[in-house]
């Protein structure tokens, strides 16, 4: 299982990685950059109601995951450049179509075409990488992809929030959206090599997608581990979703709101830096075991806390900078785990896992963060829920065993 550049690899390394964590972080950006504004864009736009402005994340994160079932297929038909160069005009274009909305419902149609066209982001990256390494070399890049992507997270509030008191309008904040995704429809197309040679590429009819999609669903690694991260990651979604509501209304500090946004994100990244130097020797199922229990632990703790000692906005960002690590360790290694066995499909297959995690946490995500009534409780208590329903999913994927240190199941390396 190498983990040097493949000679077809015409970049270097370190640029191969920065390119594919900023195509993905193209997610992240128009997810983050808008938060400081979410509850501005509900009011000018009348949204029905506080609680309804989550919908400018929620909707945008259906078209992301639904969008991956076609953006699978036509990758690998036509390549994984062509596609790309086409996703990333769309993004562009829909990034300043959302300026132009009127009303609430016309924006989160332009929200629900943005998501569809980074979803074509999002599973080319993975293919790409997929493409060229396997195992545990590819844990460790997708591990030192998601270091650097997590720098979004970071940034984009606080840069959001920058450009909100520069222009006063909620709109502006879109403007970094079209900037970033020019600026990749540049970098990727003069230095990207095509990573699916044309005799590989695939043709796009029902038998053969759907013969796809079954191979996916008959591979108990790969199912057990999207389930898996579908679950796990609507935690990340319930909190991005109430994030602003729970610094306003629980702790009533919307001065700090981005700052505090950003430690759990730090976290999450020093996690995911910290995987990629372990998990070639520990490998991914005991490190991601691990991080499951630690999940439900913090979890656990935090909910305590919050029961018996109300919102304490000290302890509250302490334990949520242990959770927010232990998604470092889990991301990576299942995306990892539940892609080995599916090189030949690397396209369908992470088009379907790619649909099947983000709608599955988009829905579970979108639902907790909806039950916000002004308190902590809520949230809190659904990631304790979601990280026991993990660990069970887990078990049973594993058959009962965990902590394996021994070779990763690949029945397929093509």
């Amino acid at each position: 299982m190498s983990t040097a550049s493949p000679p077809s690899l015409k970049i270097s390394t370190p640029e191969f990685v920065a390119m594919t964590a900023c195509l993905m972080a193209l997610n992240a950006l128009a997810i983050d950059v808008m938060l400081p504004a979410m509850s501005e864009i509900g009011t000018a736009l009348r949204a029905p109601s506080a609680n309804d402005a989550q919908l400018i994340v929620v909707v945008y994160m259906f078209g992301f995951g639904l969008s991956q079932l076609v953006w699978g297929p036509v990758t690998d038909r036509f390549g994984r450049k062509r596609v790309l160069t086409g996703v990333l005009i769309a993004y562009v274009l829909f990034s300043i179509g959302c300026t132009l909305a009127q009303d609430f419902t016309s924006f989160l149609i332009w929200r629900f075409c943005h998501g569809i066209a980074s979803g074509g982001t999002r599973v080319i990256a993975t293919s790409v990488v997929r493409d060229l390494y396997v195992g545990r070399g590819m844990a460790r890049i997708m591990s030192l992809v998601m270091t650097v992507f997590m720098v979004v997270p970071i940034l984009a509030p606080m840069l959001g929030q920058q450009i909100l008191y520069i222009f006063h309008v909620w709109q502006s904040t879109f403007s970094v959206l079209a900037a970033g995704g020019f600026i990749m429809l540049v970098w990727s197309f003069f230095r990207l090599p095509e990573t699916r040679p044309p005799e590989k590429c695939t043709p796009i009819d029902p038998a053969s997608v759907l013969n796809a999609y079954k191979t996916v669903f008959q591979t108990r690694i790969a199912l057990g581990y999207v389930l898996a991260s579908g679950i796990i990651f609507g935690a990340l979604f319930a909190f991005v979703s109430s994030s602003e509501q729970i610094f306003n209304d629980v702790f009533e500090r919307p001065d700090i709101f981005v700052y505090c946004f950003a430690i759990p994100a730090a976290a999450l990244s020093l996690a995911n830096f910290t995987n990629s130097r372990m998990v070639e020797r520990l490998g991914q199922r005991r490190i991601s075991h691990a991080a499951v229990f630690g999940f439900s632990f913090f979890s656990i703790l935090l909910l305590g806390a919050v029961h018996f000692f109300g919102p304490n906005l000290i302890v509250f960002m302490i334990l949520f900078a242990l959770i927010f690590m232990n998604f470092g360790f889990i991301g990576p290694n299942f995306n990892s785990m539940a892609m080995e066995p599916l090189g030949r499909i690397a396209g369908v297959a992470s088009g379907l896992l790619g649909f099947a995690t983000t709608t599955m946490a988009a829905s579970i995500g979108g639902f907790i963060a909806h039950q916000f009534d002004g308190t902590l409780i809520p949230v809190v208590t659904g990631y304790v829920g979601l990280g026991l329903m993990t660990l069970i999913i887990v078990l049973l994927t594993e058959k009962g065993k965990l902590f394996s240190s021994g070779e990763d199941e690949t029945p397929d390396k093509a």
